[in-house]
């Protein structure tokens, strides 16, 4: 591209335009409307007949076609369970130091076994009280206790998936608990 002193230019990479004032070698000096100097490459500029601005204000946008594209990115994504402004959500925290005040004595088995009788307990609760939602609390750890839990989720009549990351992070699992009509 031939740029010569006086042509008006924009930049390709931001929103600067000028009239050029001054060609050292590669390197051309444009000054803005508001009377700034700035040094570019040659391969950084385009030459223009018209404004940005007053080609924005010539572009005709189809707004069907706009509000179309707008209406299909604002769509929800459906979730596995639908939560109603009433519903009621039971959180549980399966860690060991919740449920008991001291765990001497205990090996790894007897914490894993108070803590899926607690779960058990739990749900065995929620459905003779009409609760939907449960939420376990489990921890992330080496996944012990969410495998022992998904273990007995499997036996009852509910669904189950990962709780929240947001709220939760990566140690919860939500169950949804079918009632019986």
């Amino acid at each position: 591209m031939c740029l010569e002193i006086g042509n008006k230019v924009a930049v390709l990479d931001d929103v600067i335009e000028g009239i050029v004032t001054k060609i050292e070698k590669s390197r051309i000096l444009i000054k803005t409307v508001d009377g700034l100097g700035f040094w570019f490459l040659e391969s950084e500029l385009v030459k223009i007949g018209e404004s940005q601005d007053s080609l924005l204000r010539k572009t005709r946008v189809d707004s069907s076609f706009l509000n179309q594209k707008l209406k299909g990115s604002e769509k929800k994504k459906s979730t596995l369970f639908k939560k109603s402004k009433k519903e009621i959500v039971m959180e549980v925290d399966l860690h060991i130091e919740k449920l008991t005040k001291s765990t001497k004595g205990l090996d790894n088995y007897d914490m894993l076994s108070l803590q899926i009788e607690t779960a058990k307990r739990k749900i065995e609760y929620c459905v003779k009280k009409r609760i939907s939602k449960i939420v376990f609390i489990h921890g992330v750890g080496e996944g012990v206790l969410k495998t022992e839990l998904h273990f007995l989720l499997n036996r009852y009549n509910v669904r189950y998936s990962d709780a929240s990351y947001q709220k939760y992070g990566m140690g919860a699992t939500e169950v949804y608990v079918f009632q019986n009509q």
